[in-house]
């Protein structure tokens, strides 16, 4: 999308599927995205299909605003870029207000404005008068009606402010929507409303405004976050606001990927493009990856335990009826059933899977099964590659034999020191073979990672001179099983990148060093298959 990209139309066929994980999802305790991370998950959801990606609130953070700037830059394939913000402030003229002319320079097509209409809100925490908030929601939403965006208004605390005082509730949407807002967003910020008071509250306002978009965003305070979105839609709201994997405060908003799943598969809304809902498994992996939170198994549609069963009672009826103890097709989702004593072929995962980095394994079955088989032994240690596409392909070319070898380890040894001063120093000495050559290099850095980087480069710059356009961008490190405490097995997530863009390689050991070190020797070593650096160890099985 580039800066100058116009607004989407007032209201385009079908339900238009808005995600906030970026903002709202990001309020969760313990979520800490980097502007990178920003920029991966709002990609990943653009392939994935959803129509709105709400990158945050530019005037908060000096992180949102330079994720605004970087993502101007970024051609968009499925999705449009929304910008958060807040009306007016009470008593000041929308022209002249720093926090919209924020906004206005974030140079999105849509802009998300969130006002009051509960009057607890209004007396208690704006402490203005009701009418003036009348005044902040027409005034802002004119103001950037006038620049040329499209507005989406955020009706805040809207279901609880319709039980208190349904008037006031709806003047409020009447003068967002009078001001040129082309869809109400009606927010159950607390939680706390059931479904049918959704479906009472939902229907009132969609017959009251049959020519917009009545939208909903609920969090899930009351378990119902999924099923306020689903009945929603039923009762003719065309706009759902959630999160990717159910993120945000507290019991988080509603899971998106449940909603879309839902409603395309059991209400037949087309939501994605052709084939995005198969793909929905592997961005909710990818996005926990990139989030660095552990990925719930029991998560409906996408989760590892999503369609599993014991063996026992179960067993031979699945045999006959795979679908016997299924609501819906694993596979339409790109999940697989699984009993689990014993998982049963996922062996089309991996076939294309492959395919998509280039690899066809479609003529030979036993190489696909062989594939396979390492993938689940090794996922079963501990590894994932959702997120880590650059190990999958390498383990797919390893058991292909078809794999290029440019280093071989023969060993490292690090050591840290701590000063009397306080300061940290790594040193790494790094001992390596290339071909029937040996070579030993000494490299200092912050941290024992940083330090065998350094180490490995130093041995590697003559030999393979493309090293020097491979750098680290991101090292996250997942603690699998925090019972074993300090022997736990520890997962390294080690994002490189190059002129021509990024990858992800994973590494597994109950040391957190040796994790680090295959991760990094797996990043160097695709990256030198992507610049075509001649290997100068033989390929080996």
């Amino acid at each position: 999308m580039s800066p100058g990209q116009a607004p989407g139309p007032a209201r385009g066929p079908g339900v238009e599927i808005y995600d906030t994980t970026l903002r709202d999802g990001s309020q969760q305790v313990g979520l800490d995205l980097t502007v990178e991370d920003k920029l991966r998950v709002a990609t990943a959801l653009d392939a994935l299909g959803v129509d709105v990606v709400e990158g945050g609130w530019p005037g908060s953070n000096p992180k949102d605003a330079e994720f605004f700037a970087r993502a101007s830059e970024i051609q968009w394939r499925n999705a449009r870029l929304a910008a958060f913000g807040a009306t007016r402030r009470p008593h000041r003229d929308a022209d002249s207000d720093p926090d919209l002319a924020v906004l206005l320079a974030a140079r999105t097509p849509i802009v998300t404005l969130v006002g009051k209409a509960w009057t607890l809100h209004v007396d208690e925490a704006l402490r203005t008068s009701r009418a003036e908030n009348l005044a902040m929601v027409a005034d802002s939403v004119r103001f950037f009606v006038r620049e040329g965006r499209r507005v989406v208004f955020d009706a805040e605390h809207f279901f609880d402010g319709y039980v208190a005082d349904p008037a006031y509730a709806l003047e409020v949407l009447a003068a967002a929507a009078g001001a040129g807002a082309d869809t109400l967003a009606l927010c159950d910020t607390n939680g706390g409303t059931l479904p049918d008071d959704i479906v009472r509250v939902v229907r009132d306002v969609v017959g009251r405004y049959p020519a917009l978009r009545t939208g909903v965003h609920c969090h899930n305070d009351a378990a119902c976050a999924v099923a306020n979105s689903l009945v929603a839609v039923g009762e003719g709201a065309t706009h759902v606001q959630g999160a990717a994997n159910g993120y945000g405060e507290r019991c988080g908003n509603a899971d998106l990927f449940a909603v879309i799943a839902g409603l395309e598969l059991k209400r037949d809304h087309e939501l994605l493009p052709p084939g995005g809902l198969a793909s929905l498994a592997a961005t909710a992996r990818e996005i926990a990856e990139v989030a660095n939170l552990p990925f719930e198994s029991r998560q409906p549609y996408v989760g590892s335990s999503a369609f599993a069963t014991k063996a026992g009672l179960h067993a031979s009826a699945i045999a006959r009826r795979p679908d016997a103890y299924s609501h819906v097709d694993p596979a339409a989702v790109g999940n697989r059933s699984h009993v689990l004593v014993s998982e049963l072929a996922g062996r089309s995962n991996v076939l294309v899977k492959a395919a998509e980095l280039g690899l066809d394994l479609s003529d030979d079955p036993a190489l696909a099964t062989a594939v396979l088989d390492e993938i689940k032994n090794a996922e079963h240690r501990g590894y994932a590659f959702e997120a880590a596409d650059a190990s999958f392909e390498l383990l797919v070319r390893r058991v292909a034999g078809g794999r290029p070898e440019w280093f071989d380890l023969e060993g490292y040894r690090v050591v840290i020191e701590k000063t009397d001063d306080g300061a940290d120093r790594s040193e790494a000495i790094v001992r390596l073979r290339v071909g029937d050559q040996r070579e030993v290099a000494v490299g200092e850095g912050v941290g024992p990672v940083h330090a065998l980087d350094q180490a490995m480069r130093k041995a590697l710059a003559e030999l393979y001179p493309q090293i020097a356009d491979i750098r680290l961008v991101d090292y996250k490190v997942r603690i699998l099983d925090g019972r074993a405490a300090t022997s736990a097995v520890t997962r390294v997530m080690l994002t490189s990148a190059d002129q021509g863009g990024e990858w992800t390689t994973v590494g597994v050991s109950d040391d957190i060093v040796t994790a680090s070190w295959e991760a990094l020797a797996d990043g160097i070593s695709y990256g030198l298959l992507r610049s075509g650096a001649e290997a100068l160890v033989p390929a080996r099985a």
